[in-house]
């Protein structure tokens, strides 16, 4: 397939993936009070969706095209870890607000409330919208569309979350629905870059699907779990990453 079809797909992956986020967030429009239980519930299904995504479908691809062995761990550890230094900088110094953590970075008094969640929501996704853009940028369109489909599954109950938060923040139901799809669309803008870079240099991939799994691994580390635990209800939160996991796991397997 020829570069400029792969861009097409990489892209149009990667925004159906994002505006999966929007698709998400419909039910604020009927009802408001989602229990916190489910909440962490949907949002540990999330990080488990995350988690097998990095393994499966970013960390075993780049080993197997870094030519496997010793030389490939060590190479596909450096681009993780790349990655989650990119992401730990744009969250030490892009001021944003965690839904429960409160505020973090620079300048808050600058930015009204509502871009900060903007903020905070873009570096959650332009991660994921990178991995789908490495995915296709190597040519492997199932491997690029079991990310785009595991992300989207993510980024539901994401959107959901997000718009429940919002609301909670006395913004209208349908004001809250149309950030978080908004919010979603930064996606393609990485999975173009992602896309862009990895079909320019065929030697780049590895380091490309490296890059993504350690960013996507910070995000469900940092972000993600420490959010879904610190309602009381860490539990049920497991429960919902081991759910994810084997949701995304089948799905990788049964698409591969």
């Amino acid at each position: 397939m020829d570069r400029h079809s792969l861009i097409f797909l990489g892209f149009t992956a990667s925004l159906l993936a994002g505006a999966a986020t929007g698709v998400g967030a419909l039910p604020v429009l009927f009802f408001r009070n989602v229990s916190q239980r489910l909440q962490d519930v949907m949002m540990g299904f999330g990080a488990g969706v995350m988690l097998a995504a990095t393994s499966f479908s970013l960390i075993v691809p780049a080993i197997e095209h870094a030519g496997g062995a010793m030389k490939a761990a060590f190479m596909v550890s450096g681009g993780m870890m790349l990655g989650a230094i990119f992401l730990y900088l744009s969250d030490k110094y892009s001021p944003h607000e965690h839904f429960i953590k409160g505020p973090e970075g620079s300048d808050l008094k600058r930015l009204k409330r509502i871009w900060l969640f903007v903020i905070a929501i873009t570096l959650h996704n332009f991660p994921e919208g990178l991995s789908v853009g490495v995915g296709f940028g190597g040519g492997d369109i199932k491997n690029g569309m079991t990310l785009a489909t595991g992300i989207g599954l993510q980024n539901m109950p994401e959107g959901l979350v997000v718009a429940l938060a919002l609301v909670t923040q006395r913004y209208s139901p349908l004001r809250a629905l149309m950030i978080a799809f908004l919010t979603g669309l930064v996606e393609p803008l990485g999975g173009i870059i992602g896309i862009g870079i990895v079909s320019l240099s065929r030697p780049l991939l590895p380091w490309g699907l490296a890059f993504a799994a350690g960013a996507m691994l910070y995000v469900v580390s940092d972000e993600i779990i420490p959010e879904s635990h610190r309602k009381g209800f860490e539990k049920e939160a497991t429960f919902g990453v081991m759910m994810g996991f084997v949701v995304m796991m089948i799905l990788d397997v049964s698409l591969s």
